[in-house]
């Protein structure tokens, strides 16, 4: 059974919440304060975080930016009144998802699925050769183990950020629209489609400097900008 951690302040949420979950095999565990969520975190166990934005102590946003520090475990946030800007931001701070409140449990579920999926371990690692891996100039792709190095480092990367990343090296060459790319992945809202996976690319060509890994063609969309090693 999966346990998520729900970061929120509402006494009311946690109980029925918690009971819903069980229905799909997820225990819900609360903590009413972001010091309680980063302590129960710091201890392990969790497979998925879901934080609100309007939180005592410091708020979602520098809750998510003080977990991505030091994990990647995947982040939903519940954003207030759904306001785009609210959304964006948790998606630059690391977010793998948000919903907007007041929310469907059952959407919640959903969402919570499918980051757990993304995340999903697989066998072992295959040997070194293996044709899953995909090894370019400076940039090697893992899927079985959902790893990555660039340049000889391990590089943590969300799992959005990892699907993303994998994507377009299984489609080097090709430029993938937003809609390629959003098909793939399932996607967000309908007014921050554009806008969402911008924003993954973005951390993603952060994190994998001082390679120039990720080309941008306007009005096209994206593509890998690396050479593929041929074994």
């Amino acid at each position: 059974m999966h346990r998520i951690l729900l970061i929120d302040d509402d006494e009311q949420l946690g109980p029925p919440l918690t009971t819903y979950f069980q229905r799909f095999e997820l225990e819900l565990v609360q903590a009413l304060r972001p010091s309680e969520g980063l302590s129960r975190l710091a201890q392990g166990g969790f497979d998925a975080a879901i934080l609100d934005v309007m939180l005592p102590e410091m708020d979602g946003f520098e809750l998510c930016r003080s977990i991505r520090r030091t994990s990647d475990i995947p982040l939903i946030m519940l954003t207030a009144r759904g306001e785009v800007m609210d959304r964006v931001v948790g998606l630059e701070l690391g977010a793998d998802d948000y919903l907007p409140k007041p929310f469907e449990p059952r959407e919640l579920v959903a969402r919570l699925q499918t980051v757990l999926r993304r995340m999903k371990t697989t066998p072992p690692a295959e040997p070194p050769g293996s044709p899953d891996v995909l090894e370019f100039e400076g940039l090697r792709i893992d899927p079985a183990r959902r790893s990555v190095q660039c340049l000889g480092q391990e590089v943590e990367l969300t799992g959005t950020e990892f699907d993303l990343l994998h994507l377009l090296a299984r489609e080097a060459g090709r430029v993938l629209s937003r809609d390629d790319i959003l098909n793939d992945l399932r996607g967000h809202e309908a007014e921050l489609y554009t806008r969402a996976v911008d924003i993954v690319v973005s951390r993603l060509r952060k994190k994998l400097e001082p390679l120039d890994a990720i080309k941008t063609l306007r009005n096209a969309g994206y593509t890998l900008a690396l050479r593929r090693v041929v074994a």
